[in-house]
């Protein structure tokens, strides 16, 4: 795969992949037939993740500014991070183990978009362990303050960094997948 469409150096998928979003737009999604279901429900997983990034970073920000109390602190960011990478790598393997392949088959036009976008998991995988180490080490020193403080910034570098690249990657996915739902219906995945 050419650099420029690797996850960490793109801004978005070439046009050539978006063909069916002009068909599609997002802002008619939700009015489209094939909406209801497997899409909104698809959909609102990628918010979830969306929203336990936002989530954890807004809490270090608070430890950041020391308005966070550093158990409370470690106790949401042990939920919200354990469940962050549990999710997120199940969420992949269904992606990857059976709704890329399908859908490539739906529309081999874009076959190269599900591609890219297998790709980005195992982008994301990497990403995904640095976060673990920075959320483990931050975790360790949850009764030194001073320490924890320090730990803090690196694993709001590394929240922020993953959360950046899994927006990019998100919308990408959706931008490819979710037109091709509702297109052919979700029984095409069948």
């Amino acid at each position: 795969m050419e650099n420029a469409l690797h996850l960490e150096n793109r801004d978005g998928l070439p046009e050539a992949l978006r063909v069916l979003l002009a068909e599609f737009p997002r802002e008619g999604w939700a009015a489209e037939q094939h909406f209801q279901g497997l899409v909104s429900f698809w959909l609102d997983r990628h918010m979830m993740f969306r929203r336990l990034v936002a989530e954890m970073t807004r809490e270090t920000e608070a430890l950041l500014d020391r308005s966070a109390d550093p158990e409370r602190f470690a106790g949401r960011l042990s939920r919200y991070g354990s469940m962050f990478v549990n999710q997120l790598h199940g969420h992949h393997q269904i992606e990857d183990m059976h709704y890329f392949p399908v859908l490539a088959k739906q529309e081999s036009r874009i076959a190269k978009g599900f591609d890219i976008l297998d790709h980005d998991h195992h982008a994301l995988d990497r990403h995904l362990n640095d976060f673990v180490g920075a959320a483990n080490g931050v975790l360790q020193l949850a009764t030194e303050r001073e320490k924890l403080q320090t730990a803090a910034g690196g694993f709001h570098t590394a929240v922020t960094g993953i959360g950046a690249l899994l927006e990019r990657h998100l919308t990408d996915e959706e931008e490819l997948v979710v037109p091709v739902i509702l297109k052919h219906g979700a029984g095409a995945l069948e």
